[in-house]
């Protein structure tokens, strides 16, 4: 056995092994970099022909993962791998990992369906799949949602298109509900007139439609009016807050007393009914 013999070979096979080891590294580095390059040229494109932020985002992420799957292929055909054969594996693979991974396909697809029907856009304010909040981005599988108090939230593609969704940067305005509580002595009329104008005068509140003060039902302490200032979503947490200031700022500027629940007790010894009006310590 000449094991010199051997010892040329086995270096050969070693240094032609790691050329090759090298030149994939090379390969992989550098693909990666054009890929990086070209996704920016294309998001440029895209921007400067006005695409939609969430469609830029998902054709982006569609063409990254193609990009280096075609990379993987070329390396491994660099090495010599039979890449028609590795093309057939990787479709007998993608069988088996959708069948395994339903959801995530799953996922996938409503994604899809959420690019094409776009009952949402990136910097939209929307209630899904139980989340509230500003959709920062559509991914493949995933959206995120900023929620008001500033928790990024990660909501599954398929969830959020399998639910209800509420839009509220769709329309150009919304509605604020608030209720105002009135006492039985306050004359109504004059409560409404004095709200819708103090109301009117609240910054960011739309004259268009205008601001609807009205009596929503009545309970034991007396009527009780609805309050529905119309302000756009950005506005909206203002106008609600800044709307409640001044129910509490007009009743006692006018003078309102405080509601108090008022019902009649008939006493079998009595020939006439009294109104009672509990304590504190009675309700309790």
């Amino acid at each position: 056995m000449d094991f010199k013999q051997i010892g040329e070979v086995a270096s050969a096979l070693l240094t032609q092994f790691g050329l090759k080891l090298i030149g994939a590294i090379l390969l992989w580095i550098v693909g990666q970099k054009l890929i990086e390059l070209g996704v920016k040229l294309l998001k440029r494109a895209f921007k400067r022909q006005n695409v939609e932020p969430t469609l830029i985002n998902y054709l982006l992420n569609i063409t990254g993962v193609t990009l280096r799957i075609v990379l993987i292929v070329a390396i491994l055909g660099f090495f010599g791998i039979e890449t028609t054969s590795f093309a057939a594996l990787l479709a007998a693979a993608g069988v088996a990992i959708g069948a395994a991974w339903g959801g995530l396909l799953a996922n996938f697809a409503a994604g899809a369906f959420l690019i094409i029907f776009r009952p949402f856009n990136v910097g939209d304010f929307i209630t899904a799949a139980g989340v509230t909040g500003t959709v920062t981005e559509i991914g493949l599988f995933t959206t995120s949602i900023n929620t008001p108090d500033n928790v990024l939230t990660i909501v599954g593609n398929n969830k959020i298109f399998a639910d209800n969704i509420q839009n509220f940067s769709f329309n150009p305005y919304r509605r604020v509900d608030l209720l105002a509580q009135l006492s039985h002595d306050v004359d109504h009329n004059q409560a409404i007139t004095l709200l819708k104008a103090r109301i009117s005068q609240i910054a960011n509140v739309l004259n268009n439609p205008a601001p609807d003060v009205e009596i929503f039902t009545f309970n034991l302490a007396g009527p009780v009016l609805a309050v529905r200032p119309y302000c756009s979503n950005d506005h909206y947490w203002q106008v609600y807050f800044d709307t409640n200031k001044a129910i509490r700022e007009t009743f006692g500027e006018a003078g309102y007393p405080v509601p108090e629940q008022r019902y009649t007790v008939n006493g079998s010894s009595g020939d006439s009914a009294q109104p009672i009006i509990p304590t504190s310590s009675e309700i309790g």
